[in-house]
């Protein structure tokens, strides 16, 4: 007999539509590109053929379409991982719960999800402007450690490497490292993006190592995560979503990659608030891509 989910468990609004996305099954495509920014949305939009639906709710806020003959869905996130969790929970819903009888669907489907976003780079080789794809996400938001199963999706060996070559404070979230599907990245990143690990943070100053006016609890975590190499990789750049999207996507069979714009370089301690060529470049390349 299959399990209902409880009404508290899953909240569907009486026009059928998931809780905090305002979005129907109906207006769901395959093809999903997830922003932070609502206003971003629009930009998006702006560049399909034509558009059949759009929803907004507080942050999130989605606009659906054809672009060059693909069906594809533009939302945006708001900032941080607790945010993904809502996100990827009711994008999952939306394909594989039959919301009138809260039970799960016999046959299940897998979207393509790819985050556009911008992040700040954490090598001399990451310059601004460059496009890094997330091959390996490292979360240090602890949000994955609640799901079972997580190991299941993780790189524990390099997980535990993180930890050592960080000295990683035990009373801060467990870091927990989730590669990218494979075939997307490949396809996404092409030859003109930059791949390396993110480290998706908690936090836009003291989880990233900013000091403004209160100190941090280890000065050093920029350098040592810096330092940090696990074969060929190094960490690339921080950003703040990447890590949970990624690893609720493993677990639930959904493909998804993270790329980024670099508007930040922590090494040289330089940034760019004029970034909206580069980010526009790195739109129609994914748009193209996806």
């Amino acid at each position: 007999m299959k399990r209902v989910i409880e009404e508290s468990e899953l909240i569907i609004r009486d026009d059928g539509s998931v809780f905090h996305l305002n979005m129907k099954p109906s207006q769901l495509a395959d093809r999903v590109i997830l922003v932070g920014d609502p206003g971003r949305v629009e930009f998006i939009a702006s560049r399909f053929d034509s558009i059949e639906s759009r929803t907004s709710n507080r942050e999130f806020v989605s606009a659906t379409g054809s672009y060059q003959g693909k069906r594809i869905t533009v939302l945006s996130t708001g900032i941080g991982t607790d945010n993904i969790d809502i996100v990827m929970n009711e994008l999952d819903a939306l394909v594989n719960i039959d919301l009138a009888t809260r039970t799960v669907n016999d046959t299940l489907r897998s979207l393509t999800i790819v985050r556009i976003g911008t992040c700040g780079g954490m090598q001399e080789d990451v310059p601004l402007g460059s496009f890094v794809a997330s091959e390996y996400s490292i979360g240090i938001d602890g949000v994955l450690n609640f799901y079972a199963g997580r190991d299941a999706v993780s790189d524990l060996d390099m997980e535990r490497a993180f930890v050592s070559a960080t000295d990683w404070n035990p009373q801060k979230a467990a870091p927990y490292v989730v590669k990218a599907d494979d075939e997307l990245t490949d396809r996404i990143a092409a030859d003109d993006m930059i791949r390396g690990i993110t480290v998706s943070a908690n936090g836009f100053y003291a989880p990233q190592g900013r000091v403004v006016r209160l100190q941090l609890d280890d000065p050093d975590v920029n350098s040592k995560i810096r330092a940090f190499r696990y074969g060929d990789l190094k960490v690339c750049n921080y950003e703040m979503e990447g890590s949970l999207i990624a690893g609720l996507s493993r677990m639930m069979g959904h493909k998804a990659l993270t790329v980024c714009c670099v508007i930040a370089n922590r090494f040289a301690k330089e940034a760019n608030v004029n970034y909206k060529g580069g980010i526009e470049c790195l739109i129609d390349k994914v748009l193209h891509r996806i």
